[in-house]
């Protein structure tokens, strides 16, 4: 039977369907924070995780061959980095939301590969060359143009620099956790790999969930079935479907042809704010948000060439 795509395609087809359900992360989380006072940053990644759990512990099951002669040391790294990358900074990025708008909060987040790249230089001490700093200097700036015209346009609320501190150092926790992911990928497998982090990040969850939560189960019977529905969207269409339809993109394009194709994300998740959140972006966020792709996009490809 003959091929109606190729591999190319398809995996570009999974790279772009992983991009638009990412992008609908932030979409869901201010649209139930508005629905009951009950729901903050802990009960909605709580359940967020929780409806997410069952889906990775079958991806750790299938691949549990990888797990054999792995050291205590690499055993630790991951936990570290489950709970790092998909835990803690999930956590702070759903915090911030309570305060900013969604797409500010996608161009801040936006920032995490200046971030690495800034990160490595100190640890591995290599140099930046001047094309990478006009490329850092262009996402940042026009990451703060978009901030500083929201400040001034938006009415002016309470906790608007405590939002954005939260989802950069979001932002920062992403870059640093893909920091320590390469070694570890090597040695459990990817698909191994992120079954057993996201799985761990979702035990970390549940269990700060318990912990902070003075009654839990009865906040939860409490919860409208709305909220409920959200939840388990985050977990199953924000979280669980772009992982998988993510890791399939990378298998037939390679790492570096899919983050491209998911640099689309910004621009889709602005796009949906405007149309259900019933946010808008004046002429200087445009420009802001353009600039930082453009400066994203640099250092990205930068950084494929180095590895090529």
């Amino acid at each position: 039977m003959k091929r109606f795509l190729s591999a190319t395609q398809v995996g570009s087809l999974f790279a772009l369907c992983a991009a638009f359900l990412f992008s609908t992360k932030a979409i869901f989380i201010k649209q139930t924070y508005a629905i009951s006072p009950l729901v903050d940053a802990t009960v909605l990644m709580a359940l967020r995780m929780g409806s997410a759990l069952p889906f990775f512990l079958i991806i750790c099951w299938l691949n549990r061959h990888h797990n054999q002669s792995i050291a205590k040391k690499d055993w630790l790294l991951l936990v570290l980095a489950g709970l790092l990358g998909y835990y803690f900074a999930s956590w702070l990025d759903f915090k911030g939301l309570m305060y900013i708008s969604a797409s500010l909060e996608r161009i801040i987040l936006f920032l995490y590969p200046t971030l690495t790249v800034l990160a490595s230089s100190l640890i591995y001490r290599q140099k930046i060359n001047a094309k990478s700093w006009f490329a850092i200097f262009l996402s940042y700036g026009g990451t703060v143009l978009v901030m500083l015209q929201e400040y001034n346009i938006a009415p002016i609320q309470g906790g608007f620099w405590l939002g954005v501190s939260l989802v950069f150092a979001s932002a920062v926790a992403f870059a640093s956790y893909l920091l320590m992911t390469p070694s570890l990928i090597q040695k459990f497998g990817s698909w191994n790999f992120t079954g057993l982090a996201l799985s761990v990040a979702c035990a970390g969850t549940l269990l700060h969930f318990f912990i902070e939560t003075a009654q839990p189960i009865q906040l939860l019977q409490q919860l409208p079935l709305s909220v409920w529905w959200y939840g388990l969207g985050l977990g199953f269409f924000v979280t669980v479907l772009p992982t998988v339809l993510l890791m399939q993109s990378i298998q037939r394009l390679g790492a570096s042809q899919s983050a491209m194709i998911a640099s689309i994300g910004p621009i889709l998740t602005i796009l949906l704010a405007v149309a259900f959140l019933g946010e808008h972006l004046n002429t200087w966020q445009w420009l802001g948000c353009i600039l930082n792709i453009i400066g994203v996009l640099m250092i990205s490809l930068s950084k494929n060439r180095l590895k090529h």
